[in-house]
């Protein structure tokens, strides 16, 4: 909702400018498309890693203990 407001609001100062915007945003979205993927996987590995790390931990009885009634 704000980037349409601020969209608006360019419209009125420099409606040629907000067009260009509007025309530009899909294929920047498209640019930037493999680095936001490349992100996720990234920080899949990384959240992979942690889990091996604390494997051990986790099978010998660490972590968060539960309630038990």
């Amino acid at each position: 909702m704000l980037k349409f407001v601020v969209w608006c609001i360019l419209f009125i100062l420099c409606w040629p400018l907000a067009l260009v915007a509007l025309i530009a945003y899909p294929f920047v979205w498209l640019i930037l498309l493999p680095f936001r993927l490349l992100g996720i996987a990234v920080d899949a590995v990384f959240e992979l890693l942690k889990a091996i790390l604390l494997l051990p931990a986790r099978l010998l009885g660490g972590g968060p203990k539960t309630a038990s009634a």
